[in-house]
């Protein structure tokens, strides 16, 4: 498969604090990548600056075949990369169906705005059910979920998640990993970051461990999955 992402010696800083030190990875098209690690490890501003959202920065990041480190968030979406934050950012005062078009960018996707949605609700059945309801009215699992579908609205080709199963009730983690189990057959790549480690290494292709900025280990999702001394080692909260 034909890599759709590229990082090539990336590093990110807040200020004075130099968070993402040298990082480079890849995601191919269709596959789930994870990014691992402890609180604090480097991996959320390794998405901000993946998506252009860390003013500084410096490497290389190829998206798509184009670089684009230097381009403005706005262009990277338009280009068909996503980015869903821990904090979801639902609107307040709009339901569900008026948050997913917020997500329809492209004029010649807002033709298609009807269809769209029912194709979406097809796939969150608990969105479906909810469509005239506020956004901000639903539990945060539902709420994860509609900022997930929100995103996909865009047809994006690559899809960045931030721990979107963080305070989420146990039987909407279950429906979650069993969503990007289904993404991932239908061919929708996705670069994860998640602290559920079990859950995400077993629908991940592979998976990068982050510590201190930093890129110390990488494998299969498999492999790391039966590698206990690993986790301990970097992912144990």
């Amino acid at each position: 498969m034909a890599n759709l992402l590229e990082v090539t010696g990336l590093d990110a800083w807040y200020d004075r604090s130099h968070v993402v030190q040298d990082i480079s990875f890849h995601v191919a098209a269709g596959e789930i990548v994870t990014l691992m690690g402890r609180n604090g490890a480097g991996k959320t501003t390794t998405l901000r600056a993946i998506m252009g959202l860390v003013a500084k920065r410096k490497g290389r990041v190829d998206f798509d075949g184009e670089e684009m480190l230097a381009q403005p968030t706005h262009a990277r979406f338009h280009r068909g990369l996503a980015y869903v934050p821990e904090e979801r950012r639902i609107v307040a005062g709009l339901t569900v169906r008026e948050n997913l078009q917020l997500g329809i960018t492209a004029s010649q996707h807002r033709r298609d705005t009807a269809k769209m949605i029912d194709e979406i609700a097809e796939i969150f059945p608990r969105l479906k059910e909810r469509l005239d309801q506020d956004g901000t009215s639903m539990s945060g699992g539902e709420q994860q979920m509609l900022a997930i579908a929100r995103a996909m609205m865009a047809r994006p080709k690559m899809i960045l998640l931030d721990e979107p199963s963080e305070g989420i009730m146990p039987v909407l983690v279950d429906e979650m990993f069993a969503l990007f189990a289904r993404m991932k057959q239908q061919g929708t790549t996705i670069l994860l970051v998640e602290q559920n480690v079990e859950r995400a290494l077993r629908v991940s292709n592979r998976a990068y461990i982050v510590d201190e900025g930093r890129i110390v280990h990488e494998g299969t999702g498999a492999d790391l999955l039966a590698d206990r001394e690993i986790q301990e080692r970097y992912c144990a909260v």
